[in-house]
């Protein structure tokens, strides 16, 4: 068998391929029929328009500036620029860590509550002279003696703000917060803290949380301050959330085009695969063969009595017997029907039947 036959007939299936619509010819009634019987999905006329569009075969394909921009996704260094006024914003301190007490191991007596109120008072007079460090001292002395209360650490708290120490502050309000959630006292102060930090949404949560717990005019009025701030940080982290949502969805649009390009694609291979095993007497191909670009076809889909002679049963059942096994040809030898349409089929390709 002449080995251009398949040549020929992969140039057909590429045509088909790129030209879907020549499948829907008059001419190809036959091919149609024949694949739909095999269980070949045949893609559907395509609609017909007023005019050529883009995705015309004719077409130039589209470039890249007709196609559709798609909107910018700002980097991670865009996403956390956010201009915020940080006056009265400190830097943070990074003093040693302040003594805590021994809630664990101090077995507190009455006459050590007695002391510790002793000491506090003390250092709440300390505190209205402004002697800082001596009220600093006196509330650590208390809390020594009874590190169990969570008022002397929310009062140290307000030393260290005072001292401008956010950091330190906000260890003594963790600490009286897990004596005593309830009280408003810490959560003013920690607020406080993180406002001198610029931890806007951390202060306005406390300040709102003390105001809650007891309303306190101070507690209010920085509120008010944060709270737009605030409010600004989240929007502005919703914004870039729900464009990370949009990329993600994008990507995942891509994947699932492209899964059902490749699935397209493989279908489309295995429908030429098995369409070149064989329709067309001789070895997967039409007999005789031409050059690429198949020089005669057009005359073969215009032939009335070749077309016509496919429709018959009887050659129609023949060309699958040989589709089956390309050397059942040798069976049909003696048939005249058969044989005068391999004749005239190689003579529209230009070559000589081959038994």
């Amino acid at each position: 068998m002449d080995p251009r036959k398949v040549t020929e007939l992969k140039a057909f299936v590429q045509l088909c391929e790129s030209s879907p619509e020549v499948l829907h010819l008059p001419e190809l009634d036959f091919l149609r029929t024949w694949l739909q019987s095999m269980g070949a999905t045949i893609p559907l006329r395509p609609k017909m328009k007023d005019s050529c569009q883009g995705g015309c075969p004719c077409a130039p394909p589209p470039s890249a500036a007709s196609a559709a921009p798609e909107p910018p996704v700002l980097s991670e260094s865009e996403e956390s620029e956010i201009e915020m006024d940080d006056e009265g914003v400190i830097e943070p301190d990074s003093d040693a860590l302040q003594d805590m007490g021994d809630a664990q191991n101090t077995e507190v007596t009455d006459e050590m509550i007695d002391q510790a109120n002793e000491k506090k008072m003390e250092a709440i007079n300390a505190l209205s002279e402004g002697d800082l460090p001596k009220a600093l001292d006196l509330f650590t002395e208390a809390i020594k003696l009874n590190p169990c209360l969570a008022i002397l650490y929310a009062k140290r708290a307000s030393v260290f703000i005072k001292m401008q120490k956010p950091n330190a502050a906000i260890r003594d309000c963790d600490r009286a917060i897990s004596i005593n959630p309830d009280s408003a006292q810490p959560y003013k102060w920690r607020g406080t803290a993180h406002r001198l930090l610029g931890h806007w949404e951390d202060a306005a949560r406390d300040l709102a949380t003390a105001c809650k717990l007891d309303y306190d005019e101070d507690a209010s009025t920085l509120l008010k301050e944060v709270q737009p701030k605030a409010n600004r940080i989240i929007e502005h982290r919703r914004k870039y959330e729900r464009k990370r949502e949009e990329k993600s969805l994008r990507e995942k649009q891509e994947r699932m085009k492209k899964a059902r390009e490749e699935h397209a694609r493989a279908q489309r291979d295995e429908e030429a695969r098995q369409f070149g095993g064989g329709f067309f007497p001789g070895p997967a191909g039409f007999p005789g063969g031409a050059p690429a670009g198949m020089p005669g076809l057009g005359d073969f889909l215009k032939d009335p009595e070749l077309l016509n002679a496919m429709k018959d049963p009887e050659v129609m059942a023949a060309f699958q017997d040989v589709a089956q096994n390309p050397a059942n040809i040798a069976k049909y030898q003696n048939n005249p029907k058969i044989m005068a349409l391999v004749t005239k089929l190689s003579a529209k390709f230009g070559t000589s039947p081959q038994p």
